[in-house]
């Protein structure tokens, strides 16, 4: 575990932004060196829980795209044909460097994303297992023979596409990382990397640990803003994939760019989830399932349950076992051994936050509990906000339609079955949904009816290593985090050899 700080919040900001920046490199990381971006403009990365700056990060545009495309176009020539256990080898190696330094990248993602310190080690190990888990599946990429005729030979080959560009988001800065390039590397594509303008620090200490273990121009990492660095890579005529995480919004703007080339695209977006309380449900087990993901990372997670759907026979118990266990959230200092909540990531996330609970108000719901921001000292100078519950809601008001990214809880009551149904449906959004029953029929049932591509019966957001995770509807395209993704970053090749001419 790193090092918990202790005294005045900005002094011990000041004093871990000073020894977890002391060896980290800021530039863009091309072709196996770190180097100045080509316009030379650099911007800062801010702490949010002191909202002072981290460090100067560079600015990367079209031009340190351009030239990490080539790296990744000359690497993949080379990468393509290394055998399964080379790919292999390289990515253990990438986990292991991650491993060795646990503690300097959970120091990092915590002052870059503001998330408590043992949460961030927590996902940098998750980052290390998936490196690890994809590490081995190289060995699983294979094709098939295809039965047809006596005078046919025919079979497939999975082959990669050469240069993929992807690009992360700000919530889970690491585990983005670690989700993104191990399948990338191990079916033999080359990456250009764009790490979220507000959290690049951990992507580039992993360019430091690439550059130790990987072949040159295999990994590149390009950071900078969404409308520089991002459209460039999306726009590039030699990036073959793409792979974003991200919002529906940017999503939709990443596929127009790709269809010009008609580039394969990978799409994990936004999502307004329901989780629905049954009248059997066990009640505890339904308020942690709930409550330990919405307040989780201070609710800024695309699959957190944001709408709860509670029966009106439990509700009373449902809701009184709500409120004491939102109670129970510590926010504060993101360093501080019982923090359990941290700040939004920026300024502008807690603007849009604040909005909501306005929102709220206008269209009527009652903010049951919070809506406001902690009163002690710890928090004045940061991005932080109180967990907040909505009652009173129907799931027509914006509260429940809208994807806010923070911790705020919609609560709906229903009776009817059909209803209910039909309405947690009712969203652009499918990306999951989680239930509370002790009926496994219903939950069968239901798990059926809801339109969602991960649904959780009596537990929440469990995503291990080769669980598929994406969504429906405006939630995204394909799958990741498991053995689908390999195929999204493969193409299939056909080969057919006729055998039907005489032995010499």
């Amino acid at each position: 575990m790193p090092e918990y700080y202790s005294g005045e919040i900005r002094e011990n900001h000041q004093k871990a932004i000073k020894e977890a920046t002391s060896s980290i490199n800021t530039d863009v990381f091309i072709d196996g060196q770190f180097q100045p971006p080509v316009d030379g403009e650099y911007y800062e990365t801010v702490d949010p829980a002191v909202a002072e700056p981290i460090a100067e990060v560079a600015r990367g545009r079209a031009g340190d795209v351009d030239a990490a495309v080539q790296a990744a176009q000359d690497a993949a020539e080379d990468w393509s044909e290394t055998v399964p256990p080379e790919r292999q080898t390289v990515l253990r190696e990438l986990a292991d460097g991650v491993r060795e330094n646990l503690d300097e990248f959970a120091l990092l993602e915590s002052l870059d994303s503001g998330k408590p310190l043992d949460v961030a080690e927590g996902e940098i190990k998750r980052g290390i297992k998936y490196l690890e888990y994809y590490a081995g599946l190289t060995r699983s990429i294979e094709g098939k023979q295809l039965p047809y005729d006596a005078d046919s030979h025919i079979y497939t080959r999975r082959e990669p596409y050469g240069v993929v560009g992807q690009i992360i988001p700000w919530n889970f800065p690491f585990v983005m990382v670690a989700y993104k390039v191990g399948p990338a590397l191990a079916t033999g594509n080359a990456t250009v990397l764009k790490p979220a303008s507000e959290t690049p620090l951990t992507a580039l200490r992993f360019a430091q640990v690439a550059r130790e273990v990987a072949p040159d121009g295999v990994i590149n990492v390009v950071p900078g803003f969404g409308s520089e660095s991002g459209d460039a890579l999306t726009s590039h005529s030699e990036v073959r994939k793409i792979a974003f995480t991200g919002s529906t919004e940017v999503g939709r703007e990443i596929m127009r760019n790709a269809a010009d080339r008609a580039a394969p695209v990978t799409l994990e977006l936004g999502g307004k989830s329901p989780f629905i309380v049954f009248p059997d449900a066990d009640i505890d087990t339904a308020v942690e399932a709930v409550a330990g993901v919405i307040y989780y990372n201070t609710g800024q997670s695309c699959d957190a349950p944001t709408r709860v759907f509670v029966h009106e026979d439990v509700e009373t118990e449902f809701m009184k076992a709500f409120r004491e266990r939102t109670a129970e959230e510590v926010v504060g200092d993101p360093l501080q051994e019982d923090t359990t909540m941290g700040p939004l990531v920026s300024a502008s996330q807690f603007d849009t936050v604040m909005n909501y609970n306005d929102i709220a108000e206008t269209e009527g719901v009652t903010i049951d509990v919070g809506g406001d921001i902690p009163d002690n000292t710890e928090c004045e100078h940061g991005w932080f906000v109180n967990p907040t519950v909505f009652t009173d809601a129907d799931n027509d008001m914006r509260v429940a339609q809208e994807e806010i990214f923070g911790p705020c809880e919609t609560i709906i009551t229903w009776s009817d079955y059909d209803e209910m149904i039909r309405q947690a449906n009712d969203t652009e959004y499918g990306l999951a949904a989680g239930m509370a029953t002790e009926n496994l029929s219903l939950a069968h049932e239901t798990a059926e009816k809801i339109e969602a591509g991960n649904i959780w019966v009596n537990k929440y957001a469990t995503l291990p290593p080769g669980v598929p995770f994406g969504g429906y509807k405006q939630s995204g395209l394909g799958r990741e985090h498991s053995r689908e993704a390999l195929l999204t970053y493969t193409q299939c090749k056909t080969v057919d050899i006729a055998t039907d001419q005489s032995p010499m």
